[in-house]
């Protein structure tokens, strides 16, 4: 999975536009930008408006978020904040031509972050190794990287083994795990970087107790669901144990944690999919259909059975979890789409 996505002719390293292949919150419509922006608004306000904000998006694609949220910066009323605002893309592939100077383009996580890091569709894709429960105990996946062909291979080092038992227990012979250390290793080393602020994991997701019986393994190309067969041509992903990456966020220093939805998240960032009433098409025509558009972009992003599903992991350093997040109910909070 490493080489398929970011070695010499990886997925990722060769150029592909995630956009391509599919369809993320952000590709689908320009509130998602809208609501970064108003948790940007009040992590500001909550550090005091310090003299530099940094924003970073981690797996940052082609940078369409950073650059949606500099242009509402720079058109909203927000000119103190689009002054002090340090939009940072964190991604392997090259940058893209005719990007915003105003972003920055790296290949790696800031050393120091102060502000907002938000991670949307990241953690699926940190590789991952799967364990089956065999006859003769757990035993990790090999895979031919030309055929996609799966044979039993070593049992899993003491590490895996140990987040096994703790995030992932496997039951009965032919369960399947995907084994999430090395994502819990990855989200820990944002929150060490975080000196103040909030960090964001967005993905899909699965919670210990209810994790999938044979995994979420699957591949993407050109906007279908293909076998991952780990050969470079399409993209590899693996549903998040955001659980887990919780945990390790706080033993690496997060102050506060939520664990929500997307659907739960967005609404009460004002994001409600609510049809204008009709009334307004006969007295403001022109504003009825912006409303309706907006309504029908915000049923996209909260839809139960689709973006809305996905799991958000909240975490903070130093201040509290935003209220208007800290709010959303538990039940409506849980992740649930796992697969």
């Amino acid at each position: 999975m490493e080489r398929a996505l970011y070695g010499p002719d990886g997925f990722y390293t060769r150029g592909e536009r995630p956009s391509a292949h599919f369809r993320t919150s952000v590709h689908a419509s320009r509130r998602f930008a809208q609501a970064m922006a108003r948790l940007i608004a009040e992590m500001d306000d909550a550090l005091g408006h310090p003299a530099r904000f940094d924003l970073v998006d981690v797996g940052a694609g082609a940078g369409e978020l950073l650059a949606e949220i500099v242009s509402l910066t720079e058109t909203e009323a927000l000119d103190d904040l689009s002054r002090r605002l340090r939009p940072i893309a964190v991604e392997v592939s090259q940058r893209p031509a005719g990007l915003s100077p105003a972003i920055e383009w790296h290949d790696r996580l800031p050393d120091s972050i102060t502000g907002l890091v938000i991670a949307n569709e990241w953690l699926d894709n940190v590789p991952l190794d799967v364990v089956e429960l065999t006859g003769d105990g757990p035993r990790l996946v090999v895979v031919d990287p030309g055929s996609g062909a799966e044979l039993p291979g070593p049992v899993p080092s003491a590490e895996d083994a140990d987040w096994l038992e703790r995030w992932w227990p496997l039951r009965e012979a032919g369960d399947r795990a995907e084994v999430g250390r090395h994502r819990c290793t990855a989200w820990a080393s944002v929150i060490e970087r975080l000196r103040g602020g909030m960090a964001l994991a967005i993905d899909y997701a699965h919670e210990l107790g209810r994790r999938p019986a044979y995994g979420t393994l699957t591949g993407y190309r050109d906007g279908r669901c293909v076998s991952p067969v780990p050969d470079g041509s399409c993209d590899i992903t693996a549903h998040v144990a955001l659980d887990a990456c919780a945990d390790a966020g706080e033993y690496a220093g997060a102050t506060g944690t939520l664990l929500t939805t997307q659907r739960a998240a967005l609404r009460a960032l004002g994001l409600h999919g609510t049809r204008p009433p009709l009334e307004r098409a006969r007295t403001d025509p022109h504003g009825y259909l912006r409303a309706l558009r907006a309504a029908g972009e915000d049923a996209e992003l909260i839809d139960r059975e689709g973006l809305g599903g996905f799991g958000w992991l909240v975490q903070t350093v130093g201040v509290e979890v935003p209220r208007v997040l800290a709010a959303t109910s538990r039940r409506e909070a849980t992740p649930d789409r796992a697969g």
